[in-house]
């Protein structure tokens, strides 16, 4: 059975200190050590421990010895190492007085006046005899990897401040419990112990602002659901202290009032987050955060199930399609669909693919929210131009083939599209065009009248980091005839210089590059209609 503890501690607050002794009938020691790992395990108890000023032995003066006793030293625990020799590291810290070290091999008076015992050598014969001693003495013993001779595990921790998360398996699969831990490390944000140090900091202010349990209950899920902990994550710390000060005056006086709504007003708020291109093990771990976070998410038509399936279950999603030419759902609808469920007081996702600031309106969706006085945070995404490159093997920056990188979107509706041709045809250099398949010719012919050369590699990349994805490469010549043979469709990135033609060398993901068609066949293929690639695959 797997235990996961939670426990919010005041390493700085006079807490009064619990200690219970366990009597334990011989019998039933006998009859627990007979257990298997399995049985044992059933019956772990989770507990937390107030070890400071307390004194506690490590028996053994090793590696493993180390990592217990900084673990201790962090508790603030009265440590004594015994070994007859320390590693240089504990015996720095013995001599700067952090430790006390009992020289010699293991005695039973090293138990004297210890609260807590782990054996930690190399020699399982010693660990079993600091075990049988400890537990004839009422002690609480864990002897490192060895399950029948320990009466307590030392469980896997993640420490967000006074917040710790402890993770056990009852000793018999560590290494599954490490990895959940890390697990849990990645999906935690570091937040959270700002947020537990507040709460903490407050909290007698808080019992005497509500001395109903329920009451209290009903404030910290509206305050955990409100705009505290966002305010947290974007570093506003005084603000969020604030913010929690003004929503603990306003229940005290509904309190004093008789009024039933002793809860703060929940205010919504709107995280815009890049999705990436796809495939969603490219989603930034704060992004994911913001999914199990949210309770409506609107989301562009080129976000992946897979991305989407990452969101809390009960989140509702609002696909807001558009795509060049064909827009299903106005940018205004937009802005009216996150002002709608920001200010009903829920927590919005606005969930763009790719990076929601790289040709994805995102700007203009802050400029509106600003506007209208609704709390944001902006989580970045993978850029198309970053994953589609990696994921066709096309470094966009070379040594020997490009110094410089330009980003540039080929979606316009007329013949001035504002770029500066000049500066994009020039040679060594790389350009990663958005939304550029359906203007590949008009691209090919305004590269080539501005210098650019007709042999220029280009690589386009359709459903970049997808399971799906293909990989057409060619010469800038033949750029319009190439997509039109492969009948490449959106969402596609289209990259041209030097490196382009590094992706049929250095192509790892999916199909081989398609670029071994010759140009008279080209010339005859039948033209297929190509979509216009869309704004989301920014």
């Amino acid at each position: 059975m797997f235990v996961a503890a939670y426990h919010a501690a005041a390493q700085h607050a006079a807490l009064p200190a619990a200690v219970a002794h366990t009597t334990v009938e011989q019998a039933s020691q006998e009859q627990a050590s007979q257990a298997s790992p399995e049985a044992s395990s059933a019956t772990l108890f989770p507990a937390f421990l107030d070890l400071r000023g307390r004194a506690v032995l490590v028996v053994g003066g090793g590696a493993v010895a180390r990592r217990k006793v900084a673990a201790l030293l962090g508790a603030g625990a009265a440590v004594l190492v015994g070994a007859p020799d320390l590693d240089p590291e504990l015996a720095e810290l013995a001599a700067a007085g952090r430790l006390q070290h009992l020289p010699g091999c293991f005695v039973s008076e090293w138990l004297d006046d210890v609260w807590l015992v782990i054996a930690a050598t190399d020699d399982p014969e010693v660990n079993r005899q600091v075990a049988v001693e400890g537990t004839a003495r009422r002690l609480w013993v864990n002897s490192v990897d060895d399950i029948p001779n320990s009466s307590f595990q030392v469980p896997a921790r993640i420490e967000r401040g006074p917040l710790q998360i402890a993770i056990s398996s009852g000793g018999g699969a560590p290494m599954l419990a490490r990895q959940l831990r890390e697990r849990l490390e990645a999906e935690l944000d570091p937040s959270l112990g700002t947020l537990a140090s507040l709460l903490l900091r407050h909290r007698a202010r808080i019992r005497e602002a509500l001395h109903d349990l329920g009451a209290r209950r009903r404030f910290f899920a509206q305050i955990l659901a409100g705009e505290i902990p966002r305010m947290l994550r974007s570093g506003q710390t005084e603000q969020a202290e604030h913010a929690l000060l003004r929503a603990i005056d306003s229940v005290a006086k509904l309190a004093a009032a008789d009024t039933d709504s002793a809860a703060p007003r929940h205010v919504g708020s709107v995280v815009l987050v890049g999705a990436g291109p796809g495939d969603p093990g490219l989603l930034t771990l704060r992004g994911l955060r913001a999914l199990n976070e949210a309770d409506v998410i609107l989301h562009d038509r080129l976000v992946s199930a897979e991305v989407l399936d990452l969101a809390r279950r009960d989140a509702e999603l609002i696909e807001v399609a558009k795509e060049a030419g064909h827009h299903h759902t106005t940018q205004a609808q937009i802005h009216a669909l996150m002002l709608e469920h920001a200010r009903a007081g829920r927590r919005v996702v606005r969930l763009k693919g790719g990076d929601g600031f790289i040709f994805g309106r995102g700007g203009e969706e802050l400029e509106f929210l600003r506007a209208h006085d609704i709390a944001y945070e902006v989580v970045p995404g993978i850029t198309a131009a970053l994953a589609c490159a990696a994921y066709a093997g096309v470094p966009l920056t070379h040594r020997d083939h490009a110094q410089t990188l330009l980003l540039a979107t080929a979606h316009a509706k007329g013949e001035d599209d504002g770029l500066d041709w000049d500066a994009l045809a020039q040679p060594r250099q790389t350009l990663a065009l958005y939304m550029g398949v359906a203007a590949a010719a008009r691209i090919r012919d305004r590269l080539l009248a501005h210098g650019r050369a007709p042999d220029t590699p280009f690589a386009l990349v359709e459903n970049g980091s997808r399971a799906e994805q293909r990989v057409v490469v060619g010469t800038l010549a033949d750029l319009p005839e190439r997509a039109r043979l492969h009948a490449v469709k959106s969402p596609a990135l289209l990259l041209i210089g030097e490196v382009a033609a590094l992706a049929e060398r250095l192509h790892w993901f999916g199909a081989e590059p398609l670029g071994s068609v010759a140009v008279e066949d080209i010339e005859t293929a039948p033209t297929v209609r190509v979509a216009p690639a869309l704004a989301e695959a920014a």
